[in-house]
């Protein structure tokens, strides 16, 4: 069967500054929350790889461009560095980075790829962290200057911005799970954090909608569907709740301008809202977004609790509902992950159904593989698992958009193997393979894959 996407499909990857760059303490670059986390802890980190070794984008760029353009991508995402760009957070420019990006971004219009470019994938500069982070109201007026600054730089180039990647990373993994620093337990912090990102995801917003660059400007979420495990009323109203914390807290401000009265109410019902302020909710509402990104890496199997909430446990989402291990789920044994290749569909149904059938593109997809060598032959990675992975996925990609949902494009995480936070370089998921050692860039058999599939605008199901 041949599967065929709409003309002017976006065939791209992502990657992001903290990710790729390298450099994270020269050329002017101040320490964000990973750097001063490694120097502290550097056993929390996979090999003890720190935030310094990633895949040298600072130095290669020219390079990793041009092999860009070898894949076909029409579009690549990635990410500026606030800590690069404003090192003290608030007023002097770096003019080294500056310089940098304007030479990155000249270079994809060069080479016929349009930049889609973020400004904040979990980097906090460190400058900003210690005078509250995402808790402080004077952090999110920053962001907006920070925001503003890219604007005025880059925007004649730069037509596609995001505010934020994955907003509900850092607030899972800083204040609620301890697995991003600044390793705090305690919900109350985690939605004041979660609630002023998206107050400083509409000041960016607005500014831009202000400015008439002739671009768009949107958010990128990972939604991760919520299924119960039965439609037993108790089992539903668990995945209703899961559903409501990890995806409508942000997905219905940047759709619709408003929170969850649903989310209101079982905050309030618990003492866990944040504190508000009277002009907060015609900011929230000009936060609305022309783009949407959408990264699906896995569902979310919910049940009902099954044992009583220990009134002494620190408040947290685990207190409405349990982790379904579902029999039978296929998984990637590398990442823990369960690959559900429907979701992607379930997704795009569920915006066109009940928001509106927003502009949206899928911006992260992927797979992550352990110790990928054992897959060389003859230099290349014959990596076919990411091939299936990709092409079952757009297959029902290909069945939501025939069905009428807006999705523009199909971006892969990601470009290059690169740094993965405390995972390091555990799990590889580049299209092409990168020696640690030499730098070397090799494309893999999924590249070669997506380089045809992207020249066709489609591919051809052989199996």
């Amino acid at each position: 069967m041949k599967y065929a996407f709409p003309d002017n499909f976006w065939w791209g990857s992502a990657s992001s500054a903290p990710q790729t760059e390298g450099e994270t303490l020269a050329f002017g670059k101040s320490a964000t929350i990973w750097d001063r986390w490694f120097a502290e802890q550097p056993t929390r980190f996979h090999h003890g790889v720190g935030p310094q070794h990633t895949s040298t984008f600072y130095q290669h760029w020219k390079q990793d461009i041009a092999l860009l353009k070898e894949l076909n991508h029409n579009t690549f995402r990635t990410s500026i560095s606030w800590a690069r760009l404003i090192p003290q957070g608030r007023g002097e420019v770096n003019q080294e980075a500056v310089k940098f990006y304007n030479q990155v971004f000249d270079e994809l219009h060069a080479q016929g790829i349009t930049p889609f470019i973020n400004l904040f994938h979990f980097d906090m500069p460190m400058v900003m962290q210690e005078r509250g982070g995402w808790e402080s109201r004077d952090v999110v007026t920053a962001y907006a200057e920070y925001a503003q600054t890219c604007f005025e730089l880059f925007g004649d180039r730069v037509k596609h911005w995001f505010t934020f990647n994955e907003p509900v990373v850092p607030v899972e993994g800083g204040y609620l799970y301890d697995f991003h620093y600044p390793n705090v337990v305690d919900f109350r912090r985690a939605a004041t954090v979660a609630y002023h990102t998206m107050l400083a995801h509409s000041l960016a917003v607005k500014a831009y909608h202000e400015r008439h660059d002739g671009g768009e400007i949107g958010i990128i979420l990972n939604l991760t569907p919520s299924y119960p495990r039965s439609q037993n009323p108790a089992d539903v109203k668990a995945a209703n709740i899961a559903d409501l914390l990890f995806n409508r807290s942000f997905l219905d401000p940047a759709l619709r301008g408003e929170y969850p009265k649903e989310l209101v109410a079982l905050l309030r019902e618990y003492d866990q809202l944040p504190a508000c302020q009277p002009e907060d909710k015609a900011l929230l509402a000009s936060g609305v977004v022309d783009l949407l990104g959408i990264n699906y890496y896995q569902p979310r199997r919910i049940k009902c609790r099954d044992s009583q909430v220990n009134p002494d446990s620190p408040f947290m989402p685990e207190w409405f509902f349990e982790a379904y291990d579902m029999p039978g789920r296929k998984m990637n044994p590398y990442r823990g992950w369960e690959i559900y290749e429907q979701g992607i569909y379930d997704i795009l149904t569920n915006l066109r159904e009940n928001y509106n059938n927003p502009r949206c593109y899928i911006s992260e997809n992927g797979m992550g593989v352990e110790n990928e060598r054992r897959f060389d032959e003859n230099g290349q990675i014959q990596d076919e698992y990411r091939i299936d992975f990709v092409s079952d996925h757009l297959k029902w990609l290909h069945k939501g958009i025939s069905e009428g949902s807006n999705c523009l494009g199909y971006h892969m995480w990601t470009f290059i193997d690169n740094w993965s936070w405390c995972n390091a370089y555990k799990n590889r998921y580049g299209f092409v393979s990168l020696d640690l050692a030499t730098q070397k860039r090799t494309i893999k058999k999924s590249g070669e894959w997506f380089r045809e599939t992207a020249a066709k605008n489609g591919f051809d199901d052989q199996r």
